[in-house]
C-alpha cells in the first residue's frame, strides 16, 4: 500500500498517522480553554474529535505499514496531556482538588527519573506495562464521565460518583504501576552488576 513493512518500525516523520497524532495534540490548547471557561459541552466534543483521531491513527497505522518510532512516542505523551488539561482545567475551577493533580504529575515526573537513571546505564524505556494501560484508560474515561455532569446536570448526580470512583482507581493504579517500573528498574540495572560480581569471583577462585 505504499506505507513501511508490516511489523516494523520507522523513523519517517510525515506520515498520516502521525499527522493525525499532531493534530490532536493541537487541540489539547483547545480542550484546555473550553475547560477552564467552563463550557463543558464543547471540551467534551474536542475529546470525542480527539479519540476518534486516535483509533483512527492507531488503525492507519497498522493497516498502512505506517508504524513509527515518532508515533510510539506522541500517542501516549498525548494521552497524558489530555488528561493533565483536564485536571488543570477542572482544579482552576475548584472542581478537583488540586492534591489529585499532584499526585499524577508526580508519578509522571517518578518515571522520568526513571528513565535517566536506566539511560545512564546504558538502556532505552521499560516497554509500558499491562497496568499502566489500563490506569491511563481508567484516567481518560474518569475525568470526561465527571466532566459529562457537568455539561449535562440532568445526568449529575449518576455521572459524578461514577467518575470520581474511576478517576480515584485509576490514580491508584497509575502509581502501583510506577512502582511496578521502580522494581523492574532496579532489576535491570542490577543485572550487570552482579554478572560482573560473579565473573571476578570465579577470577579470584581460579587464580
Amino acid at each position: 500500500m505504499g506505507g513501511d513493512d508490516a511489523g516494523t518500525v520507522s523513523t519517517r516523520i510525515w506520515t498520516i498517522p502521525n499527522v493525525l497524532t499532531m493534530l490532536r495534540l493541537a487541540l489539547v490548547p483547545a480542550f484546555l480553554a473550553f475547560i477552564v471557561v467552563g463550557d463543558y459541552v464543547a471540551a467534551l466534543i474536542v475529546l470525542v474529535v480527539a479519540s476518534l483521531t486516535d483509533a483512527l491513527d492507531g488503525h492507519l497505522a497498522r493497516r498502512l505499514g505506517q508504524v513509527t518510532r515518532l508515533g510510539q512516542l506522541l500517542d501516549p505523551a498525548a494521552d497524558r496531556l489530555y488528561i493533565f488539561a483536564a485536571l488543570v482545567g477542572l482544579a482552576a475551577n475548584e472542581l478537583v482538588p488540586w492534591w489529585i493533580v499532584l499526585v499524577i504529575v508526580a508519578r509522571d515526573v517518578f518515571l522520568l527519573v526513571l528513565g535517566i537513571v536506566l539511560a545512564n546505564h546504558g538502556y532505552g524505556p521499560l516497554p509500558v506495562h499491562q497496568l499502566g494501560k489500563v490506569a491511563t484508560f481508567a484516567l481518560f474515561f474518569g475525568l470526561p464521565v465527571i466532566m459529562l455532569g457537568l455539561a449535562f446536570p440532568a445526568v449529575e448526580a449518576v455521572s459524578e460518583p461514577i467518575g470520581w470512583a474511576i478517576t480515584m482507581w485509576g490514580a491508584f493504579l497509575y502509581w502501583w504501576a510506577g512502582i511496578i517500573y521502580a522494581i523492574e528498574t532496579a532489576r535491570v540495572i542490577r543485572i550487570p552488576r552482579v554478572a560482573d560480581k560473579s565473573r571476578s569471583d570465579t577470577l579470584e577462585q581460579g587464580g
